[in-house]
């Protein structure tokens, strides 16, 4: 698909150059006013090169799963069984807890309170078929998500009747209607000025916006290229369950409605219409987002946004500080850096890694006090991993750049 632009895409891979920060750039710096108007290489490892590095993966589960256990057959629930699930349960609860105060790899915020909406979970809701139109099912909640959709529309500047869209079941599924390690952040101006250079007319290309992450942090940083449908893209996706802190995997997708008229089709089981991909869709998630966007707002994204961009800061900064190799992208709360030697340590603290790097994305969750646990504890191994003089920090120029490698070649 020609144009289609991600903006976590690793554009700072592409070309070879990674993307520095400005000498003056203001990391708490954001728009004043929030709300919108209404409208593979040859890698080396401790110096030896090696085609690729082995994937490791995680635990089988299977060794260690919650067995479902079959009652008697004239056995009624007892107090006994109801007390070995809670059991479980609880033993469950803690773990989470626990891995909670350890995650840092992957970009969700855990820093949400939903108990609110712990009444709704007697209920089946269902969103089947188009969000705009009911169906003979009457347990759902679209007015909830239609109000989501709306808040997206204005914040990427489409009027309510020019839009289409609904409540993915996660990010990936509103790309499908049109690699993530660095968090760079794509130039949507300059890749629409490249096409219309290159002889392409506004109708002969289609531009998809994948902003999984970034996608909701970008109109609230001053500096940020802006996403709005006044340009000529075809849609937007970002995902419910990363910045903005949905408990469950979801997504929005919003399109331009003359896209979607040809997909639609009228179903007579559902008495709507419908162009989703899943067709039936979790009906509590859009209640989620619904409860999140109206308790913070446009403003209370801001403030979220500022306070990561800061914490990545001090992040990249304490790394470097402790001559550990690292990178962060303008624009991004992305920390990338040399990845730890030891597969136990980057389990507990659930980083992602590629190759020789491994990062953090800092998250509204993500606090002063549990990033100096995690750099405590990192610097603390590093000590044992390389203290024979053997073993050598891994070179990361080409994944970084020479100006960001802490290996004994660059530092």
């Amino acid at each position: 698909m020609v144009g289609t632009l991600e903006f976590e895409a690793l554009s700072g891979e592409l070309n070879g150059k990674i993307d520095l920060l400005p000498e003056d750039f203001d990391p708490t710096a954001v728009i004043a006013e929030p709300l919108p108007p209404v409208v593979e290489n040859e890698a080396t490892f401790n110096g030896e090169a090696k085609k690729g590095r082995e994937i490791v993966l995680g635990r089988n589960v299977h060794t260690m799963c919650h067995a479902v256990t079959e009652p008697d057959a004239d056995d009624e629930v007892t107090g006994e069984r109801e007390a070995y699930m809670a059991s479980v349960l609880a033993r469950y609860r803690k773990s989470l807890i626990e891995r909670t105060k350890h995650h840092l790899g992957y970009p969700y915020n855990l820093d949400f309170d939903y108990g609110a909406l712990g009444q709704l979970q007697h209920f089946s809701i269902n969103n089947l078929g188009d969000p705009f139109i009911e169906s003979n099912y009457g347990v759902h909640s679209r007015q909830f998500e239609v109000g989501v959709l709306d808040w997206f529309a204005r914040l990427w500047e489409l009027e309510k009747n020019e839009y289409w869209g609904y409540i993915t079941n996660c990010g990936t599924e509103g790309n499908l209607h049109g690699t993530t390690v660095k968090g760079a952040v794509d130039d949507l101006d300059l890749v629409i000025q490249t096409l219309e250079e290159t002889g392409f007319t506004h109708d002969r290309f289609y531009i998809h916006c994948d902003g999984a992450l970034f996608g909701l942090m970008m109109p609230f940083v001053k500096r940020a290229p802006k996403v709005s449908f006044k340009k000529p893209i075809g849609s937007v996706s970002v995902s419910g369950h990363k910045f903005v802190g949905c408990p469950m995997p979801c997504g929005v997708q919003i399109t331009r409605l003359e896209h979607i008229n040809a997909l639609s089709r009228n179903v007579e089981y559902l008495a709507s219409r419908d162009a989703t991909i899943m067709g039936s869709r979790n009906g509590h998630a859009p209640i989620f987002l619904w409860y999140t966007l109206n308790r913070k707002g446009y403003r209370g994204f801001q403030k979220e946004v500022q306070k990561c961009l800061r914490n990545a800061y001090y992040l990249k900064d304490r790394l470097r500080a402790a001559g550990i190799g690292a990178m962060l992208n303008e624009l991004s709360s992305t920390v990338v850096f040399e990845r730890p030697q030891d597969e136990e340590f980057v389990r507990r603290w659930q980083l992602a890694c590629q190759g020789n790097i491994a990062h953090v994305v800092v998250m509204p969750n993500i606090t002063i006090e549990k990033l100096d646990d995690f750099l405590n504890e990192l610097v603390e191994k590093r000590s044992t991993w390389f203290q024979d003089g053997k073993a050598q920090p891994p070179c990361i120029s080409s994944d970084v750049g020479k100006e960001n490698c802490a290996c004994a070649l660059h530092k």
